[in-house]
């Protein structure tokens, strides 16, 4: 993605956005496909963020679905996770942090924040809404120094991505439950009563 689409107004963008997710929709082969890596990196280059990452919630813990981060600020990777209550993303989304904070020390107290084995200066975070209004996870990027220049912008920023990659998440799940209900054949009636459908053999 052209680094100068950062510039453009959160609307701007968020056109840019919706017009590339139906330039690519039909190649979509993973939950966090190639195109969302890519706009994920160049976001947090435009940020001047360490980190930035896209979380799942299930089963009350926080996985780290695709992380990218500056060479040399590999604080976390993808694949990994922790407890959703010990996690700065609990805190967002119940409100006790705003989605933008220059430096996370200033709400230490307050928010109640949870231990972090690093420095967490400035954070963004928005939750990722599917289309059937469930929250997939977050989308959060950080950096270990506090950054008192982040304006509301970049919040909207962070958070038109959020909408784009729940789109691209949505087209996957939507893909994928084609895929499973190809596997199965309704059955005939016996005794005026409908069967339960089964799958069909695997080959």
């Amino acid at each position: 993605m052209a680094i100068h689409l950062w510039d453009y107004a959160p609307d701007a963008l968020e056109v840019a956005m919706s017009e590339l997710l139906v330039a690519t929709a039909d190649n979509a082969d993973t939950l966090i496909d190639q195109n969302v890596k890519e706009v994920l990196h160049g976001l947090r280059e435009h940020l001047n963020m360490d980190v930035i990452f896209v979380s799942e919630i299930r089963d009350g813990r926080r996985m780290f679905k695709y992380v990218n981060h500056k060479p040399d600020r590999a604080l976390i990777e993808t694949g990994g996770g922790s407890s959703l209550e010990e996690s700065f993303c609990q805190c967002v989304l119940d409100g006790r942090l705003p989605r933008l904070v220059h430096d996370a020390a200033a709400y230490a107290a307050q928010a109640q924040l949870p231990p972090t084995p690093f420095r967490i200066g400035a954070h963004l975070s928005t939750p990722i809404v599917l289309s059937d209004g469930q929250v997939y996870g977050t989308l959060c990027c950080f950096s270990t120094q506090p950054d008192p220049s982040l304006q509301e912008q970049d919040l909207q920023k962070l958070e038109c991505i959020a909408k784009y990659t729940a789109k691209r998440i949505d087209v996957r799940r939507n893909l994928e439950r084609e895929a499973e209900s190809g596997q199965w054949k309704l059955q005939p009636l016996e005794d005026g009563r409908p069967t339960l459908p089964k799958p069909r053999a695997r080959t």
